[in-house]
């Protein structure tokens, strides 16, 4: 299988690229912005994977990409990459920051997943996985709301994606994982993290590595699993 995850450099991104490229029979191509060494490493350790530049920030270099899309044609897209998100209260946020934010987080999944979408249905069949986040559905995290909201917004069009295109053999699922100590997370209070560690059953925080157990299943699985968001996250953080 032929697999595109965008920000597979680092993070949860590069633990999906490592899992999937770990089967030889896949083929995984990865998009990185800045990481280009960690980017250069995987390639090395990995022969099965090719690493592509691209900034989800420059209207260019999403153009350059989607018509490079066109020759890879990926059998499925894993939408994994974030530009970041401003962790501040919600009455204190300058409007232009929810603009940008949508520009640079949300816009861009949706031309890449619209361009996977219509090459797919050429050929009857595609997957599309989304990383979304378990407080979609949760109590969410105080200063989260610019970043939950455009998860949310992605949760939406990954289910009119599975309705309209059931028929021509394309799926569309996310996974919703809970906190997990990722690159974005480090500016989080020391004190929350030990206080949400403290409220999980297991007295553990989720693992990237689970959650490229989660894509790998959801790109092996059944045609018939379509539109679901597994949602991993601990019994106590349901309210």
């Amino acid at each position: 299988m032929k697999i595109l995850v965008t920000g597979g450099a680092s993070g949860l991104g590069k633990a999906i690229v490592e899992k999937l490229a770990a089967e030889k029979t896949n083929f995984v191509y990865f998009t990185y912005n800045s990481s280009k060494e960690s980017a250069m490493a995987l390639e090395g350790q990995y022969p099965n994977t090719r690493s592509i530049q691209l900034d989800f920030r420059q209207e260019e270099s999403i153009g350059a990409f989607l018509t490079q899309l066109e020759e890879l044609a990926p059998d499925a897209l894993v939408n994994n990459a974030l530009n970041g998100f401003t962790q501040i209260h919600f009455h204190k946020f300058d409007s232009t920051v929810f603009e940008n934010s949508f520009k640079v987080n949300v816009y861009p999944v949706l031309k890449i997943a619209q361009k996977f979408i219509g090459i797919s249905r050429k050929r009857k069949a595609g997957k599309i996985i989304t990383i979304l986040t378990s407080a979609i559905i949760n109590r969410p995290p105080v200063g989260f709301s610019e970043y939950i909201a455009n998860k949310a917004y992605l949760h939406s069009m990954t289910k009119s994606w599975a309705v309209e295109n059931a028929a021509f053999g394309i799926t569309s699922n996310c996974i919703s994982p809970s906190l997990m100590l990722t690159r974005l997370m480090s500016d989080l209070d020391k004190r929350i993290i030990e206080n949400m560690t403290q409220e999980m059953g297991g007295k553990t925080l989720l693992t990237e590595k689970e959650v490229a157990e989660a894509v790998e299943f959801l790109l092996q699985a059944s045609s018939h699993i379509n539109g679901s968001n597994l949602i991993i996250n601990d019994a106590k953080d349901i309210i």
